[in-house]
């Protein structure tokens, strides 16, 4: 079987490639709203499965399709990627000194059918002065990134003081999870 990433994140493509596969790339355009009555983990399989149908028809009989969604959960609300400046900066100042979880849903299908997984990982900011949000935001422009910031960019470096579980689920692939995921399932 061969693999499809259906994802345009750089840091995806990345980490995947880290595991040791080959793989090509599809980027979908599909509508990414969800019921925010919907739990963190349904939210993500919900956008996951919205992503898989978009892209399912450009897939071959002998690939495997892998879509992902991160999400930020603070709170009882999902904090998605900022739509510019202003709303990223405000973000970050919701995560200044409290505890967040950090969501990713993956669904990978192929000729055997679909399957499911879902990570989370718990992430602790430490209090952030209002000027070291402005100076990541300007010079990292996080607005590609579930809550407006990326664990391994410079926020991370100075921000992250505490993470319980996966450090690349944060980054947007479970890979300590999605491995073992992919030898039993392509």
């Amino acid at each position: 079987m061969k693999l499809v990433l259906g994802s345009a994140s750089p840091r995806r493509k990345e980490l995947l490639s880290k595991l040791g596969y080959d793989f090509r790339v599809l980027t979908a355009s599909c509508d990414e709203s969800f019921d925010p009555k919907q739990s963190p983990e349904e939210i993500v399989l919900s956008i996951c499965k919205k992503k898989i149908a978009a892209l399912s028809t450009q897939i071959e009989q002998d690939e495997t399709l892998l879509c992902a969604d991160t999400i930020v959960y603070l709170d009882g609300k999902v904090l998605g990627k900022p739509a510019d400046r202003n709303e990223a900066i405000e973000m970050l100042s919701l995560l200044s000194g409290k505890e967040h979880e950090v969501y990713t849903g993956l669904v990978l299908k192929n000729t055997q059918g679909e399957h499911n997984l879902i990570d989370c990982t718990v992430v602790r900011f430490q209090e952030l002065k209002i000027e070291d949000i402005i100076y990541y935001v300007d010079q990292y422009q996080p607005f590609d990134k579930a809550g407006s910031y990326g664990i391994q960019e410079w926020i991370g470096h100075v921000g992250v003081i505490e993470i319980k579980g996966s450090f690349t689920n944060v980054m947007g692939l479970p890979t300590q999870r999605l491995y073992p995921f992919l030898k039993n399932h392509i």
